[in-house]
């Protein structure tokens, strides 16, 4: 089992790896400029207008540009994943490190550390620099549920990264995902909600969302709903994994 972890000098080549691909390193840097934009651009139009402007819920106002940030997350997953399967680079990669689980923990690795390292900053500057453009209606850092908001965006902007890196892994495409994953957080849960009987609050942004309510009505609370986000992760994950493993390169 040893033998599979992640080592040193994979992680430091698969770091290398996605600072030299523009438009994955580019998509990560678009998470925090997508959130924190957007975030700071909505405030600043209708944030002081009036209480509720930019919502009920004001800690999920605050992190409003979380829903454009998660759409970078995902192009950065998938492409950091993807660019494998184009032009034998995955032969090539194995070569190097012919043992594949710890090639792809490397990878999967990688791509975690740098979401987090850029969803936790994205979280922070996203709330402060929002309401900072907020006026009179302005939340504090201290205020009940902003810290945990601040924390749990960052983890949900790196589960989501995560969840789109697994399953490029199984699916060789980061286009077949990305023309998934973003129908499927903008409009299904607007779609079955209602039908599903409440079975959407277990979809993967509906639950991991919950993390930057002040307070949720149904099953699931912040930190549980947060959980259920990472079980998906968990199973693109692994089914990734399990895809690296058995095909053909």
């Amino acid at each position: 089992m040893s033998a599979a972890l992640p080592t040193v000098p994979v992680l430091h080549s698969e770091w290398i790896k996605i600072r030299s691909l523009r438009g994955t390193f580019g998509a990560l840097i678009a998470i925090f400029i997508a959130a924190v934009g957007i975030q700071a651009l909505t405030a600043a139009a209708i944030g002081h207008a009036e209480a509720g402007s930019m919502g009920d819920d004001p800690i999920r106002a605050a992190f409003y540009g979380i829903d454009f940030g998660q759409i970078a997350a995902f192009a950065f997953g998938a492409s950091a994943l993807s660019a494998e399967f184009h032009n034998g680079a995955l032969r090539t990669s194995l070569a190097a490190v012919p043992n594949r689980s710890r090639f792809y923990l490397s990878k999967i690795a990688v791509v975690g550390v740098l979401a987090f390292l850029v969803g936790q900053v994205t979280g922070v500057l996203t709330f402060v620099l929002g309401q900072a453009l907020m006026g009179r209606y302005a939340l504090a850092l201290g205020d009940p549920g902003t810290l945990r908001a601040v924390f749990g965006s960052g983890v949900y902007l790196t589960l989501m990264a995560l969840f789109a890196a697994g399953l490029t892994a199984v699916l060789r495409s980061a286009a077949v995902v990305l023309s998934v994953l973003i129908p499927f957080v903008v409009m299904v849960p607007f779609i079955i909600g209602q039908a599903a009987g409440g079975a959407a609050e277990f979809l993967p942004d509906q639950a991991g969302q919950l993390v930057m309510h002040l307070e949720s009505t149904g099953r699931l609370g912040p930190w549980s709903g947060l959980g259920v986000l990472a079980l998906w992760a968990l199973a693109a994950v692994i089914g990734g994994w399990a895809a690296v493993r058995r095909r053909d390169a």
